[in-house]
């Protein structure tokens, strides 16, 4: 309530009507004193036959963003688009929220819905709407609601150059990762050839001219070879790539897959956990137990020991700014006021207070999170058969090239001269190629163990409230009655930025009269 109170006297204070301005003076007298038999106070007068300085009035048509009472070329100096100030992700979750509710939301509805901090979420609100002609409304309760025009994403587009330039960044960035996804296969099919054309030409050198050329074309013939299979560069990849992830993946991919892997399966999980706490929170009236919370984070199995210990709420409090209450049985719930006002009934029940139908209270909501397993290779068992032979096969080749470079009496020219000197890194690739996979190997057994404690306890935790003890149900019934959801209805609105204040049915009066009632509170 400060918070709200503080809002509404900084309103107040912006918005109140201008004072009039002075009279103007008698034209005989350039200025006037103060005089002890009168009470007001000294001011200097004009000179008669100088036009008097027509006092500016500030401009009470405002959007979020500009500066009230400046002159509007003063309003956003130097042209900078807050938006480009957000880091990508927090922009990108809170659109995406503003979006989800029609334009019309409150803070609480955007931390929610995108998993974000209440600040990062304030702070996104606030540069959206400077930036895209946003405007800001009041309820009579001091909530503020931030409201945005249907356009808002091209208004945005037109003013933010680094918007225009992300998807050519993001792009640039897919293009160089399947880059070397690719080339790490090419290089595997480039080291076969180049070793075994090697060896070839090594045992060939203590044979005649003649069969050493008649090797040599053949050879030749053999090495242009490699040059065909670059069919796997696919103008169309990014397109197809889902269809191709479904079906299998191509043979130079499968190299990388089978020595790197694929990357992490579970990417974005903390943002998917706050999303699925925050909504939760929010669709449950923002009054919710710590058991309920216990599915979506890291805690361990139920037992005895961990019964009691609830610690690892704080995080939840921390972000969505929430607090501890005893209930009248001495039960801990714990109460998120920010997440209790709402601009839309799309994102809950569409009544003001939750009821105890304890039923209810996993509709559309996932029972608990779970982690995704580490795959060793997205590649089929085929794929992964052919990618082990020829790693094998250059592996053999590598050690035979080995032995007999050693072996040569001569110095190495042309050919010879140009393996020996890379004979180095053609060692740690072929090394290299089993050596990875194996370790990790032995590190996805135990990554994937963990995995399935973790998984294992949230699934715990949330059969739990599936079927709670007496206990438990009391405890849950007791935060379903405490639970409060309030929709903000456009009649509520006392005061927008939208239109002209003297259009509004407003008073200063009116208004003073409600500031007192919340400062009381």
């Amino acid at each position: 309530m400060a918070a709200a109170a503080s809002i509404s006297l900084s309103l107040h204070l912006r918005f109140r009507p201008p004072l009039p301005p002075p009279r103007n003076p008698p034209r005989h007298a350039p200025f006037s004193l103060l005089s002890p038999s009168l009470p007001a106070p000294c001011r200097l007068r004009v000179a008669p036959g100088r036009p008097s300085p027509s006092p500016w009035r500030p401009d009470v048509r405002a959007r979020a963003g500009g500066t009230i009472g400046a002159p509007p070329a003063l309003a956003r100096p130097g042209g900078a688009v807050e938006t480009d100030r957000l880091p990508s992700d927090v922009r990108d979750r809170a659109m995406e929220a503003v979006d989800h509710f029609g334009g019309r939301v409150t803070i609480g509805d955007v931390a929610s819905r995108a998993g974000l901090q209440l600040a990062q979420a304030e702070r996104a609100l606030q540069a959206l709407a400077a930036d895209t002609e946003g405007f800001l409304e009041v309820s009579e309760d001091g909530e503020v609601l931030y409201v945005f025009p249907k356009d808002y994403r091209a208004k945005l587009a037109g003013k933010s150059f680094r918007m225009r330039v992300e998807p050519l960044v993001d792009k640039a960035k897919q293009v160089g990762a399947y880059l070397v996804r690719v080339s790490f296969g090419t290089a595997l099919i480039a080291s076969i050839v180049l070793v075994y054309t090697t060896i070839i030409a090594i045992l060939s050198s203590s044979s005649d001219e003649d069969s050493r050329g008649r090797r040599r074309r053949s050879y030749g013939s053999t090495v242009i070879i490699p040059t065909d299979m670059f069919w796997y560069l696919d103008a169309d990849y990014y397109r197809r790539r889902r269809v191709e992830n479904e079906n299998g993946m191509n043979f130079i991919e499968s190299v990388f897959s089978f020595v790197f892997g694929d990357g992490d399966p579970n990417d974005g999980l903390e943002e998917k956990r706050w999303k699925m706490i925050g909504q939760y929170i929010s669709s449950n009236g923002g009054v919710v137990t710590a058991e309920e919370l216990a599915p979506f984070l890291d805690v361990p199995p139920p037992s005895e020991e961990s019964k009691d210990d609830e610690s690892f709420v704080l995080p939840v409090l921390l972000r969505f700014q929430g607090h501890p209450e005893i209930d009248d049985q001495g039960n801990i719930l714990y109460r998120f006021p920010s997440l209790q006002r709402t601009a839309s009934s799309k994102s809950g029940r569409s009544r003001e207070y939750v009821g105890t139908k304890w039923s209810a209270m996993f509709s559309g909501i996932e029972k608990y999170l779970e982690e995704k397993p580490w795959k060793f290779s997205k590649a089929n068992a085929s794929e992964k058969a052919m990618v082990a032979g020829l790693g094998g096969l250059n592996l053999f080749g590598v050690i035979i090239l080995g032995n007999l470079l050693k072996q040569m009496t001569v110095t190495p020219s042309g050919l010879i001269s140009f393996a020996a000197q890379l004979y180095p890194l053609l060692q740690i690739y072929a090394g290299s190629f089993f050596t990875i996979p194996l370790f990790r190997w032995f590190l996805l057994r135990k990554t994937n163990n963990d995995i399935r404690k973790r998984n294992k306890a949230r699934e715990q935790r949330a059969q739990e409230l599936v079927s709670p003890d007496s206990s438990l149900r009391r405890k849950l019934l007791s935060a379903r009655d405490m639970a409060e959801r309030k929709v903000i209805t456009p009649e509520e609105i006392v005061y927008t930025t939208e239109k002209d204040l003297l259009e509004q049915d407003y008073e200063v009066k009116e208004w003073e009269r409600r500031f007192k009632e919340l400062e009381s509170e």
